[in-house]
């Protein structure tokens, strides 16, 4: 290829990156927001986050794609870009898969935790801060990491719009040189390297995340010690 087809396919691989990014971080902040209410105790919380779910995780991304980016513009007299019509549909669809991790990771904690946090007289905020996620949110790490990949897939659904992301570059570097099969061959492997990066970095995540729980009792912390906190009750005397 020339230097100038290669400019071309190395900006499709900016905008697929940017993409990925921005639409990643919505989702995390949707799957989160959605997840820890379909936890919630009020029933129209949980009504309203598991209608949301229902609705993104049931619909194509390709044609949400189409009705942010085609549809809802004449409707309401505006217009998104196309980087930010494609974060939108794509955190608004793969974070209703993502909710879901957050609530099944949250309602994997044993129901001890929670119970000791209400001992403790912690508010439903605080359990959920100092109790619940710094145990779920490890578990929530090789599930989000198969989202993440599959959203870096899915962000080739965005060359509908005209988009220049990698897939778009890449049809374009077809057209101008008709050799498909090499050139499909590279972008092939670049996904693969974006996605094979992708998951080491997730993995360093998990191990970070992962290094606080369960360590051994500090060091000078007796035998006795421990058999006291054993039958000592929560703020009482030992029993």
């Amino acid at each position: 290829m020339t230097s100038g087809l290669w400019e071309l396919v190395l900006k499709g691989i900016w905008t697929t990156v940017q993409l990925l990014v921005l639409s990643g971080l919505l989702a995390a902040a949707v799957s989160f927001v959605a997840g820890v209410a379909r936890t919630h105790r009020l029933w129209i919380v949980r009504f309203l986050a598991g209608f949301y779910t229902e609705v993104f995780r049931g619909t194509s991304a390709l044609v949400m794609i189409f009705w942010v980016f085609f549809v809802l513009p004449p409707a309401f007299g505006w217009q998104l870009v196309p980087m930010w019509a494609g974060t939108l549909a794509l955190g608004l669809t793969y974070g209703a898969y993502g909710s879901e991790i957050v609530r099944g990771a949250l309602a994997a904690v044993d129901p001890a935790q929670q119970e000791g946090g209400i001992a403790l007289s912690f508010t439903p905020w605080q359990r959920l801060r100092l109790v619940l996620l710094p145990q779920a949110v490890p578990e929530m790490i090789p599930p989000f990491s198969n989202l993440l990949i599959e959203l870096l897939k899915g962000t080739a659904l965005v060359s509908v719009m005209g988009m220049g992301d990698l897939a778009f570059s890449g049809n374009l570097v077809r057209l101008a040189l008709q050799e498909s099969a090499e050139i499909y061959t590279y972008v092939l492997l670049i996904y693969f390297v974006i996605a094979f990066l992708l998951t080491r970095v997730m993995r360093g995540l998990e191990k970070r995340l992962k290094a606080g729980v369960g360590k051994a009792p500090e060091r000078g912390v007796t035998a006795h010690e421990l058999k006291r906190a054993e039958t000592t009750g929560v703020g009482g005397g030992v029993a």
